[in-house]
């Protein structure tokens, strides 16, 4: 395989980088502009990534645009509407909808309609209001009454969906790890202790460093799982996968539990935003989350 992007893969995230860093949250306080929030929704649904798969896209280039939102704590739905877009295509179904896990619609805010893959069989339920819980940027949603069969897909296309799911979910969590660390990063500049900077302190400097291996690690992971959606037999894309989530999920926390103690004191009051990086990645993580026991090598 070629880790390299391509062209157009590369002007694709630095368009989802760019409006990551334009109209994303950079404060705690943000989370409530209810303005900024309107004008990010309407320039993600104007970009039409939410349909990428249906417009021919591959898993790396979803993947692309799900690391940007992670890293700059995008808080309108991306992850949901795109992993529905992908069933409802192949079900030959036109349905504004978020996806459902766990019996219940995540990153559901503006939607009412949830689909959900059960084996082979796609169900489409209504959704309740829409409210967050522990991550902060994304809402989820209960369902209105018992969900219903919509359609079925191919048991490979089923397998390739499931790999598309975790490799989504790993996208964030590296990009909110390469959030988090870029926050503590930032902070140690300026933050100074005994009149220097506290990131000249080889405590301070060696965390930063080891978050930023973590980071490199899950990086080369996630690539070749998010190739691996489209061009391996299913069978070995849905164990690239896992082995990508399973380590990107660990990593990912022990960078953002590395931000909250960067910032010290203040790390962990609720106007930090390390804080909600930190439940991103939790939630993030457990989004058809991974065991050791469902992989054939053991990851310490």
């Amino acid at each position: 395989m070629d880790v390299r992007f391509t062209d157009e893969q590369r002007q694709l995230r630095d368009a989802a980088a760019k409006l990551a860093d334009d109209l994303g949250p950079g404060s705690v306080a943000e989370l409530a502009d209810d303005d900024r929030i309107a004008r990010l929704d309407k320039q993600v649904e104007a970009t039409g990534w939410r349909s990428l798969r249906s417009d021919g896209a591959s898993g790396v280039e979803v993947a692309v645009v799900a690391e940007e939102f992670g890293r700059g704590l995008v808080d309108v739905p991306f992850l949901g509407p795109v992993l529905a877009d992908d069933l409802a295509r192949c079900i030959g179904v036109d349905e504004h909808a978020t996806i459902a896990a766990g019996g219940r619609g995540i990153d559901a805010r503006g939607y009412r309609r949830a689909l959900e893959l059960c084996e082979t069989r796609v169900l489409a339920a209504d959704l309740d209001t829409a409210h967050t819980v522990v991550d902060l940027t994304r809402a989820e949603a209960g369902f209105l009454g018992a969900p219903v069969a919509v359609g079925d897909v191919p048991a490979e296309h089923a397998g390739r969906w499931q790999a598309l799911a975790l490799v989504t979910t790993t996208a964030d969590l590296v990009g909110v790890a390469r959030g988090a660390h870029n926050l503590a990063c930032d902070y140690a500049k300026v933050r100074e202790q005994y009149g220097k900077p506290i990131g000249s302190y080889q405590a301070i400097a060696h965390l930063l460093a080891e978050g930023l291996a973590l980071i490199e690690g899950s990086v080369s992971v996630l690539r070749h799982a998010a190739w691996a959606v489209d061009e391996l037999e299913v069978a070995q894309a849905i164990r690239a996968a896992r082995v990508a989530k399973i380590y990107c999920a660990r990593a990912a926390r022990t960078v953002c539990e590395t931000a909250v103690q960067v910032h010290g004191g203040i790390g962990n009051t609720w106007d930090c935003l390390a804080h909600v990086f930190l439940r991103r990645a939790l939630t993030s993580a457990e989004l058809w989350p991974v065991k050791l026991k469902e992989i054939d090598i053991g990851l310490s």
